[in-house]
C-alpha cells in the first residue's frame, strides 16, 4: 500500500511538473507570436537613426511594429528630435515616447520670465508681433502655452523656442491659429493704424516686444499687453472700437504704472 502512495505521489508530481511546463511552453509560444515579424528589423533601424550622441542613454523596444523609447535626454527638443526620428523608420506603427528629459532644473519663476522674454522677441521683423497673444504657465518645468497666434508659422516658432529652452522638462501645447480670413486680415491692418496712429498709443509701437497686442478672429477683437495708464487703456479700446468692420472688442489690457483717479 505504501508502495502505491509512493508511486500515486511521483506520478502526480511527474504530472504536475508536465502540466508546469506545457504552460510555461504555451506562455513563451504566445509572447513569440505576439512579435511582429518585422520587429528586428525595426529596432535595427530605430537604432541606427538614434546613433548620435544627443540619445546616448535613449533605449528602444519594438512590439508588433509599436516603437517604445526609454531613458534620458539632456534637452526637451532631443527628446523629440528622438521621437521624430523613430516615427520615420519604414514600417513603424506607432512610438510611446517615455524618454525623461533629465539636463538641470531651473527654478519655474525664472524658467517662466526667461521664456516670456524669449517668445516677446520671438517673429520680429515678420510683421505678425502685433497679432500674436501667447500665454505661459510652467509647474515643475512642464511649459503650457495658450492664446492666440497669426499663423501656423508663428506657432511652430514659438513651440520650437520653448522646446530648445534649458530647463523644459515637457510642453503642454493649447496655442489657437487664428483661423485664415481675409476681412481679418484688414481689420488687423486697421486696428494697427488706428491703435499706433494715436501720439498718445505711438510709444507702444516703438518696442516690438511690449506692443498693445492685437487678436482678431472672425471680426472679434481682444487686446491684450501691458500699458503705462488707465487713459491709454481706455484709448485703446476706444480707438479699437472705432474701426469699421469689428464686432465685439474684449480689452484685456493690463495697467503697469499708477492710475489716475486713486
Amino acid at each position: 500500500m505504501l508502495g502505491r502512495e509512493r508511486l500515486l505521489s511521483a506520478g502526480m508530481a511527474l504530472l504536475s511538473a508536465s502540466l508546469m511546463m506545457g504552460v510555461g511552453g504555451a506562455r513563451t509560444a504566445k509572447a513569440q507570436a505576439s512579435a511582429g515579424p518585422d520587429d528586428a528589423r525595426i529596432l535595427a533601424d530605430v537604432q541606427k537613426a538614434l546613433d548620435n550622441k544627443r540619445y546616448g542613454n535613449v533605449q528602444a523596444t519594438v512590439q508588433n511594429g509599436n516603437v517604445t523609447l526609454r531613458g534620458t535626454v539632456d534637452d526637451y527638443a532631443d527628446k523629440q528630435a528622438a521621437d521624430n526620428r523613430a516615427h520615420h523608420v519604414k514600417k513603424v506603427q506607432g512610438v510611446d515616447n517615455e524618454i525623461q528629459v533629465a539636463g538641470p532644473p531651473v527654478e519655474d519663476v525664472a524658467l517662466r520670465n526667461k521664456l516670456a522674454e524669449k517668445l516677446a522677441y520671438d517673429r520680429v521683423g515678420y510683421g505678425t508681433t502685433a497679432f500674436n497673444s501667447i500665454t505661459i504657465g510652467v509647474q515643475n518645468g512642464v511649459v503650457t502655452l495658450g492664446g492666440t497666434v497669426y499663423g501656423p508659422a508663428d506657432k511652430d516658432s514659438a513651440l520650437s523656442l520653448v522646446a530648445n529652452t534649458p530647463g523644459v522638462k515637457d510642453v503642454v501645447d493649447s496655442l489657437e491659429v487664428a483661423p485664415l480670413s481675409p476681412m481679418d486680415d484688414r481689420l488687423r491692418m486697421e486696428l494697427a493704424r488706428a491703435i499706433y496712429g494715436m501720439p498718445q498709443l505711438n510709444k507702444y509701437a516703438l518696442d516690438p516686444a511690449k506692443p498693445i497686442r492685437i487678436t482678431v478672429v472672425n471680426g472679434n477683437v481682444t487686446l491684450t499687453g501691458v500699458v503705462d495708464s488707465a487713459s491709454d487703456r481706455d484709448v485703446a479700446g476706444i480707438r479699437a472700437n472705432g474701426v469699421s468692420g469689428v464686432f465685439k472688442v474684449v480689452n484685456n489690457l493690463q495697467v503697469a504704472g499708477p492710475q489716475t483717479g486713486k
